[in-house]
């Protein structure tokens, strides 16, 4: 009777014990990342139960066109057509969908549009950001800053 007490002892702790080994071993997306083509820093940061993205520098942050800061002319809306392209969010409330997964909308800077979209963690410095447009999908990986 002893024996069997300890083994279901043993089972109810291993089971206590794995969610919470696997959350802490679960990598985060909060941090700096690099767009893939290095033209922009994104900030990820945890916002309720989800996450945030807002862009935080540009590798050309000054128009050539206009010698002013990027904004955010491509916008259809023209009230937030002149917005500052530091500062502007990507996305907010993406919220898991998997253990270092992520889903929700994020918009795109280049083309004024929105998107489906999910963000993996692939790897401590690395993170796969997609986005679809009906049935068309592509993505690309950001590299984490620092640390």
């Amino acid at each position: 009777m002893a024996s069997r007490f300890a083994s279901v002892v043993a089972i109810i702790a291993a089971t206590l014990v794995a969610p919470a080994a696997h959350a802490q071993g679960a990598p985060e997306p909060t941090g700096v990342w690099q767009t893939q083509a290095g033209d922009a820093r994104v900030k990820i940061s945890k916002c309720g139960s989800g996450i945030c993205g807002v862009i935080v520098s540009l590798r050309e942050p000054i128009d050539p066109m206009t010698g002013k800061p990027q904004v955010d002319n491509k916008n259809p809306n023209p009230s937030l057509a002149t917005r500052p392209i530091i500062g502007l969010p990507l996305f907010s409330g993406m919220h898991p969908v998997a253990s270092g997964k992520w889903s929700g909308q994020i918009y795109n800077a280049d083309d004024g549009g929105t998107y489906a979209s999910s963000i993996t963690v692939t790897g401590e410095s690395t993170l796969r950001v997609e986005g679809c447009v009906g049935a068309l999908c592509g993505g690309e990986t950001w590299t984490r800053v620092g640390r």
